[in-house]
């Protein structure tokens, strides 16, 4: 086992990588930005390494200063948590080439399942149902391109090979407006992911957002925890998260989970990954893997009781699953609310000095955040600055505990979305189990008028 890790990364999961350290008696090393100096998790490390100013590519995006900090503490091994660096094969390759352990899976495996395109491909090898489309790369011949769409049925979507965050991708409705929305995501995508790349899908009209979690370890051992439902999305940004998805009969699940673990198993995967689904009418379509821990794991290891990052950990140093599929039991539900702050009502980010900070607690409930009172929000990052989660036997105690949290919570001298989350909670819909992903935002231009 590893004797100390350095944690790429900063928030939320830097703190949750380092306590898992702490848990298995490994040194945490922190590497932080200058705005980051008064973190938590720079506090409690064991060791932490200022890498740059606040700017990101100089300081979380520097592949040399990271590498560097590793270096300079001898530390064995990297954990790139979500975000930054965490899927960037580049970064892997260099880690690895270093001579240090990277906690993730192999740069060919992040490299395959980075590309939309060649992930598609292998996941129609391995059997994994996708949405029906472009058997690759569109190619420039116009006349082509209308025949794909025309096979396909409008409406359609373009979308970037490179992209990710639900950024790179545009709907088209008819023929006419075609050409010029290829062109346009081509240019898009030159310019913000360096890869112009694009490829075409059915658009689905009301589907549901739907994440398979896999762990798999260097021994061709693979499994999969079940599913998560977060299909409550502003601007393809996910806002709450639940597991088990509500409504959808388990055999489909173990179905489509049983696919995914064997897909892991075929392109050699190691570590944590999410196979992303749209589900619409009882199917379920790949979209996309993320190779790296999801900001909405832990309501996986609520219901699982598997911690994800330790074993993320184990697997990096070489050691076998410590379970096998049969020996997986899901309990209860689990819910999360991403914790941002920002103004609840039109979402213009609120950085700032927290004054007062009062978390939840009580029964199934779990905070997961660096954030503490007189901490200063910086204006560089992420608006997320913490995660509430809570577990219950069902899905209504799940809401209700969910509820009973977020009315504890105090925080003051910022603006938060807590507001959003307690409405959310109280919503007919929402409560109903089984929105898709465009309920929220036609919830939040209702709430407008």
């Amino acid at each position: 086992m590893f004797k100390k890790i350095l944690i790429a990364n900063r928030g939320e999961i830097a703190l949750r990588v380092q306590r898992a350290c702490r848990e298995m008696g490994i040194k945490s090393v922190v590497v932080y930005s200058e705005a980051d100096r008064e973190a938590k998790y720079v506090k409690l490390a064991d060791e932490a390494v200022c890498i740059g100013p606040a700017a990101s590519a100089q300081s979380y995006l520097s592949m040399p200063a990271i590498i560097s900090a590793a270096e300079v503490t001898d530390a064995e091994a990297i954990h790139p948590g979500y975000g930054f660096l965490s899927e960037n094969a580049d970064f892997a390759e260099r880690v690895e080439q270093s001579g240090f352990t990277f906690i993730g899976p192999t740069p060919e495996s992040i490299r395959i399942m980075g590309d939309k395109v060649s992930a598609k491909q292998a996941m129609i090898k391995a059997g994994v149902p996708c949405v029906p489309g472009s058997e690759g790369e569109l190619p420039d011949d116009p006349v082509e391109v209308k025949r794909i769409a025309k096979a396909i049925g409008y409406p359609v979507i373009i979308k970037a090979a490179g992209g990710g965050g639900g950024r790179g991708m545009r709907v088209v409705h008819t023929e006419a407006a075609l050409l010029h929305a290829v062109q346009t995501t081509k240019t898009e995508a030159g310019a913000a992911f360096n890869n112009p790349a694009v490829y075409m899908e059915k658009f689905l009209q009301n589907p549901r957002h739907i994440e398979i979690q896999v762990l798999a370890d260097q021994h061709r051992n693979a499994v999969f925890l079940g599913e998560r439902d977060c299909s409550m999305q502003r601007r393809h940004q996910k806002v709450i998260e639940e597991a088990p998805a509500p409504g959808i009969p388990r055999r489909l699940i173990d179905k489509i989970g049983e696919r995914c673990a064997a897909a892991c198993k075929k392109i050699g995967y190691r570590g944590a990954g999410t196979f992303e689904f749209l589900y619409e009418n009882g199917e379920f379509y790949f979209i996309e893997m993320n190779t790296r821990v999801q900001v909405e794991h832990p309501v996986t290891e609520a219901i699982s009781g598997i911690d994800i990052v330790r074993t993320q950990i184990l697997v990096a140093a070489g050691e076998k699953l410590p379970f096998t599929q049969r020996q997986i039991e899901l309990r209860g539900h689990a819910i999360e609310c991403r914790i941002n702050a920002e103004d609840p009502y039109n979402f213009v980010p609120s950085p700032g000095r927290v004054t007062t900070w009062h978390m939840p607690g009580g029964p199934g409930v779990r905070v997961d955040s660096h954030v503490y009172a007189n901490y200063l929000v910086p204006p560089n990052y992420d608006s997320m600055i913490g995660k509430i989660i809570v577990h219950g036997d069902t899905r209504e105690q799940a809401l209700a505990r969910m509820r009973t949290a977020l009315s504890e919570v105090a925080i003051e001298g910022i603006k938060t979305n807590v507001p959003l989350h307690r409405d959310l909670m109280v919503d007919a819909s929402f409560e109903a189990g089984g929105t898709n992903i465009h309920y929220l935002e036609h919830w939040l231009e209702q709430r407008k008028r």
